[in-house]
């Protein structure tokens, strides 16, 4: 919880007068830690000095004293917010198959977009919709037992971290989901080697089996011992049939096995198959004891935008949205994974316009962007004139916003999907959220098709 709205003061290096922000909450990774000392500097730059996160640190080096005067852009050049706004109602206006895409944003942001959607006829996809189609298809075709955070920190004595690392991409993973208790808990791999940040667990063991290992061989041969199927036909030169009636014994011995995986790092073409063994695995694991799945993923808003347009429409992400005149045969929502996929839309050359949105972080357009496709992008500070630079040809509108967390209040949802977290300003740059300029161009968009004849 955050314990203080009001920034309380300090004197910090070389006499430089800083401002300190207790209890902070972090945007920038989906574990959403709330137990962070936010320093504000003279000079409107952050830090987090107390905190060990190479990710953290990396993402509050973005901000500083430019940030107050970044202005919005048309084409590279500086302009004022009503001629951007003007020139974005325009390239919507105009479009008829455009694309939001980044959808780095909180939830009001989304709650705005997919209202400024409705009123073009946009298809919304996130950054990365990749890992989200995955653990959505596999949803949909099987179901899934899922924990939290505080289950797996109080309840788990066994956790199953399956080919990935966690702490690559979120640092604080084994502090914020494992530590606070000094019950004993054992950490076993599966198809990769052990985190070397593990080793952090004071009152965890550590174990790593199969790394190397074929994962859709590991996973069915699992499911099928699972399920009392005999395997002596198999031709095992990768230990598989050896190993896994150890883990499989292990699992039914623990009163509560997490299973932790990263959606984004089962990379291929067919990773939500993987996923769905894996919940496939857990859900027969809860026959006879207790296990849940926790996935590792939902950066960048991810989960958040995914869940808001979940609620507002009835699909989740790649779905695309009629515009108001729509034809009598054509359906006012149609949600597709593979061909509303934005590597796809840009690809096969089918979008006419991009709505860019990247407020975490100053994340580049696609590279397979067509130079000829007008842009929108409502981006963090440091994406300044990026729009407009290389060999783009078509119109580029640039508008800055603020990054929930840092400069704006705000709420996403946690890695695990069961909080939404609040979040509060670390500083008071007035820079426009997410959710006003979507607004704006909303009202702007409607007035345009008032007055067309």
């Amino acid at each position: 919880m955050h314990s203080s709205s009001t920034l309380s003061s300090s004197a910090g290096q070389a006499g430089t007068s800083v401002f300190v922000t207790p209890d902070w909450t972090c945007p920038f990774c989906p574990l959403h830690c709330d137990d962070i000392a936010a320093t504000l500097h003279a000079d409107e730059s952050l830090s987090a000095p107390a905190t060990d996160c190479p990710r953290l640190a990396a993402a509050l080096a973005l901000y500083g004293a430019a940030d107050a005067s970044c202005k919005p852009a048309i084409d590279g050049q500086d302009t004022d917010l009503d001629s951007a706004l003007a020139r974005a109602t325009g390239i919507l206006a105009h479009a008829r198959r455009p694309l939001f895409g980044g959808l780095a944003t909180d939830i009001a942001g989304m709650r705005s977009l997919y209202e400024l959607a409705s009123g073009c006829g946009a298809i919304l996809d996130h950054l990365h919709g990749d890992a989200l189609a995955a653990s959505t298809l596999a949803l949909q075709d099987r179901g899934a037992f899922f924990t939290t955070l505080s289950e797996v920190r109080t309840r788990a004595d066994l956790v199953v971290v399956f080919a990935c690392q966690p702490s690559a991409r979120y640092p604080r993973f084994y502090e914020r989901v494992l530590g606070g208790t000094s019950r004993q808990q054992a950490l076993c791999f599966v198809g990769c080697a052990v985190d070397p940040a593990a080793s952090a667990v004071a009152q965890a063991s550590t174990g790593s089996i199969l790394a190397g290992a074929d994962l859709y061989d590991v996973l069915a041969l699992w499911s099928a011992l699972l399920e009392g199927r005999t395997v002596e036909a198999l031709r095992d030169d990768s230990g598989i049939a050896r190993e896994l009636p150890l883990l499989i014994e292990r699992v039914a011995a623990s009163r509560y096995t997490a299973f932790v995986y990263e959606p984004a790092a089962l990379t291929g073409p067919h990773a939500a198959l993987l996923i769905e063994a894996l919940n496939r695995i857990i859900k027969t694991v809860n026959r006879t004891t207790r296990a849940g799945g926790l996935p590792l993923g939902g950066d960048d808003g991810a989960l958040s935008a995914n869940q808001t347009l979940t609620w507002l429409s009835g699909f989740p992400l790649r779905t695309r949205v009629a515009r108001p005149a729509r034809r009598a045969d054509e359906p006012p929502l149609e949600h597709d994974p593979y061909r509303y996929r934005t590597a796809r839309l840009l690809a096969d050359q089918t979008i006419d316009a991009l709505l860019w949105v990247s407020a975490f972080g100053p994340e580049p357009l696609p590279e397979a962007l067509d130079p000829d496709v007008p842009v929108i992008v409502l981006g963090h500070p440091a994406l300044a004139r990026g729009p407009a630079g290389g060999n783009r040809r078509a119109p580029a509108v640039y508008i800055p916003v603020a990054t929930t967390g840092i400069d704006s209040s705000g709420h996403l949802f946690r890695v695990d999907g069961s909080v939404v977290v609040p979040l509060f300003a670390a500083r008071k740059v007035e820079l426009p959220t997410v959710a006003t300029i979507a607004a704006l161009l909303s009202a702007r968009l409607a007035q345009a098709r008032r007055s067309v004849p």
